[in-house]
């Protein structure tokens, strides 16, 4: 079957549309693409019935005002401004990561490529969750990306879950496959079928492991890192003796995102219990936390699952225990995927850019030498209690001639080499195409927290000014720092700080005040309608969930482990109710 080879807009296209473009409304805009038909991939995504053809792609295509994937405007231009926030959070967004250069539409539908200021960020997620994870028994392997189908048909639940995601290969070699394989959209069902092989004994368990992998979800609807056809995950996979050892896994692993969120990532996550119509397709419990965005809408950013035996019934996974019975093994699965990277985005971007907490900004800038230094530290790693600290800094030579120049250049080189002492990792851009007021507004654009400035003046008088991101002008600004080694580098510590908890802070309060509490489907309803989170009683049932869903559009985002003490009243039914839960929309 032929397919077709879909060529997406540069984001940044999408900041400078043409006026065909700006015509249209923007959920469209992804929709204008230039077709150019190529060899069959004998793939096909979304089930048997969403197979694509180039003829079926051509009639979904507007084709008069696609532009020519040789006129795209590179992605990698910066032209200083993005749309502002409050105008349209969805163009703000988009803006933002082609300006930032974190991302770039891939060549087929739905896929996107990282860049590596993206992939940076990406990066630092997973040198924090290595640690964790190995902290808590965990070993780090990797199983294949393609599974036989009729893994996916052992587990019922599981199979209905995700076929319309599934991606199928039918065709290998060119011969058409005695069995159709499944492209990876999770690993329950192949890691089951290795775990068979290697679980005999109840010596041989707990088995604890994870993986760094990419993952395939045939999605209609995609958003560069928050929903893509491919993306990039780690999912933990582990085997139990008993039910109770899975419980506590499951949680254990809920609490290590929690903590990611909180003291990394710098967001306000709700932890708490997904409702069994949210919850994961072959598990007993799923456990989440979840973010609200600059938006308001909920992404759900990192998730864990208890799937009691489900799987290892399917699959036969068994141990002889300490009585010489055969029992199925408890299991449990958990995952973080580049959806975080957006979420990052989201919570802390303005109208600037980008914003990154200290300890998640990234490593990599361009090597280049003498106007303007970029000083960023790789992370310390304290052996006492593995805690890691990412820093980055910005320092930007200020002159006017060249007898200004030596004197700037002589004082930065000496700053470096004190910041290099001190454990910071310094690069250099000699870039003099550019001011410092055009290099101020890139940096802020990356998402750099801190900005060293520093001129002749301040050569005179040894010391230097130090500028905030997350604090914009004269008040986010530090005069006169001295150059004191002692002095400069605890200041500059100290500031980091500040903007990591200043960011967590805003994030907090901003959830807080966008948290409705509500007794009554009527008030849920207002308060969905003005884009707000609800809370309230709830034991009503699947059925009066659907139709709040169908209704407001908003879903139970979780029974959040923090409840209120006391007797309630579910709002929805009069019935006595045990906890409240969480309603929102969501991405």
């Amino acid at each position: 079957m032929a397919m077709a080879a879909l060529r997406l807009p540069s984001l940044s296209l999408l900041r400078s549309p043409s006026k065909s473009l700006l015509s249209c409304p923007l959920s469209l805009a992804p929709r204008l693409r230039h077709l150019r038909p190529r060899a069959s991939a004998h793939i096909s995504g979304g089930g048997a019935s969403r197979c694509i053809s180039a003829r079926s792609l051509a009639k979904e295509e507007v084709s008069s005002s696609a532009t020519p994937s040789t006129d795209r405007k590179p992605s990698s231009s910066y032209e200083g401004s993005v749309t502002p926030r409050s105008v349209d959070f969805n163009a703000w967004y988009l803006d933002v990561i082609a300006s930032a250069e974190l991302a770039d539409y891939g060549p087929v539908r739905g896929t996107m490529v990282i860049r590596p200021y993206g992939y940076a960020i990406w990066e630092a997620i997973q040198e924090y969750l290595n640690v964790k994870f190995k902290e808590t028994g965990h070993s780090n392997m990797y199983f294949p990306q393609f599974i036989p189908y009729s893994f996916i048909e052992k587990e019922a639940s599981h199979v209905e879950g995700f076929s319309p995601e599934l991606a199928l290969v039918t065709i290998g070699g060119g011969k058409e496959l005695e069995e159709k394989l499944v492209v990876r959209p999770t690993s329950e069902t192949i890691v089951n079928h290795m775990f068979t092989q290697w679980i005999q004994s109840y010596r041989d368990l707990p088995l604890m492991v994870n993986q760094w992998a990419n993952v395939t979800r045939w999605e209609m609807r995609t958003k560069p890192f928050v929903r893509t056809l491919e993306f990039l995950w780690q999912e933990g996979h582990t085997a139990h003796a008993t039910a109770k050892e899975a419980e506590t896994e499951a949680l254990q692993m809920i609490d290590v995102y929690k903590k990611f969120a909180y003291e990394q990532a710098a967001i306000p996550v709700i932890a708490g219990r997904k409702s069994r119509a949210e919850t994961f397709a072959g598990a007993a419990r799923t456990y989440t936390i979840e973010a609200m965005m600059g938006d308001r809408k909920a992404l759900q950013a990192g998730t864990s699952h208890n799937l009691g035996q489900n799987f290892s019934r399917a699959f036969g996974t068994q141990f002889t225990d300490e009585n010489g019975q055969r029992q199925h093994v408890w299991q449990t699965s958990w995952a973080v995927s580049t959806r975080f990277v957006g979420g990052i985005i989201m919570t802390h971007g303005d109208d600037a850019g980008l914003m990154l907490p200290p300890r998640i900004a990234p490593i990599q800038v361009d090597l280049l030498l003498g106007f303007v230094i970029v000083i960023q530290s790789v992370y310390e790693v304290i052996l006492m209690n593995v805690s890691i600290i990412n820093y980055q800094v910005v320092i930007v030579p200020i002159w006017k001639t060249a007898n200004d120049k030596s004197g700037v250049i002589d004082a930065v080189s000496s700053l470096k080499d004190l910041l290099l002492k001190a454990g910071i990792k310094v690069k250099v851009d000699d870039s003099e195409q550019r001011t410092p007021g055009w290099k101020f507004n890139f940096w802020e654009m990356k998402g750099v927290p801190l900005r060293i400035e520093i001129g002749p003046r301040d050569v005179a008088n040894k010391s230097v000014v130090v500028s905030r991101r997350d604090i914009p002008g004269k008040p986010g600004k530090d005069f006169g720092i001295s150059m004191e080694p002692s002095v400069l580098v605890a200041h500059l510590k100290s500031r980091l700080d500040d903007i990591q908890a200043s960011l967590l802070h805003r994030a907090t309060s901003f959830r807080d005040s966008n948290i409705v509490d509500v007794n009554s489907y009527e008030e849920l309803k207002a308060v969905i309608a003005q884009g707000k989170w609800a809370r309230g009683p709830w034991s009503a049932s699947d059925s009066e969930e659907q139709k709040v869903k169908e209704e407001t559009g908003a879903t139970i985002r979780c029974f959040p482990f923090e409840q209120p003490l006391g007797k309630m009243t579910c709002f929805m039914t009069g019935n006595p109710a045990d906890e409240v839960a969480i309603f929102a929309k969501s991405y």
